[in-house]
């Protein structure tokens, strides 16, 4: 994928960018990058597929929002896990037009990015790129989320079906939406883009 007109839109929306062919590539940047920090986690498949919490284990401070990575160490609290230097996520749909969105049942995710910390990377797989803003939002309530609902085994009508049904299940996980529109004031924030396909 050519991420030149991705890269162009997020660069005019105030974020530092860079991007990789490969997941390896890039977990070798953030290792890097990251070092003798304290670092927290979104719930994130494309993170846990890169190893990266393993990795930045081995010479920075973990705090963990809960037992979501059960074979990393680092403490587990989620009031901490707020205010670490860094934090590290994904989302659920990135629009060509660099409007990423996200949703999420518990809030860590969605406010951990906007606020409490020095710097956020936004880890992003080609497989969540769409077109344009509208195919974005698309695609995080009806791909991202009722796989996510189905892995999650949630009771819930999108995990049997696959798409969203804006339903009342106590299971629901769609419960918070965020649209980045922006870079945060006051806060580093760097998209990390990889020409593979990661996470759901």
């Amino acid at each position: 994928m050519n991420f030149d007109r991705v890269k162009a839109a997020l660069k005019k929306r105030g974020y530092a960018v860079s991007s990789f062919e490969a997941a390896k590539d890039a977990a070798d940047y953030l290792d890097q990058q990251i070092n003798g920090m304290s670092v927290s986690f979104g719930g994130s498949l494309t993170l846990s597929e890169m190893n990266l919490p393993k990795l930045l284990a081995l010479h920075n401070t973990l705090c963990l929002p809960s037992q979501m990575y059960d074979d990393v160490l680092g403490e587990v609290d989620p009031v901490k896990a707020m205010s670490t230097d860094v934090f590290l996520t994904s989302v659920n749909a990135l629009a060509e037009t660099g409007e990423m969105i996200s949703i999420d049942g518990i809030g860590n995710r969605v406010a951990s990015m906007m606020y409490g910390h020095k710097k956020v990377y936004l880890v992003i797989g080609r497989n969540k790129i769409a077109e344009n803003f509208e195919k974005a939002v698309w695609r995080a309530r009806n791909i991202a989320a009722p796989q996510n609902a189905k892995r999650l085994h949630m009771k819930t009508p999108c995990a049997v079906t696959g798409r969203c049904h804006d339903c009342s299940s106590p299971e629901r996980i769609c419960r918070g939406v965020s649209v980045l529109l922006g870079k945060m004031f006051r806060m580093e924030m760097e998209v990390v883009l990889i020409n593979e396909d990661l996470g759901l």
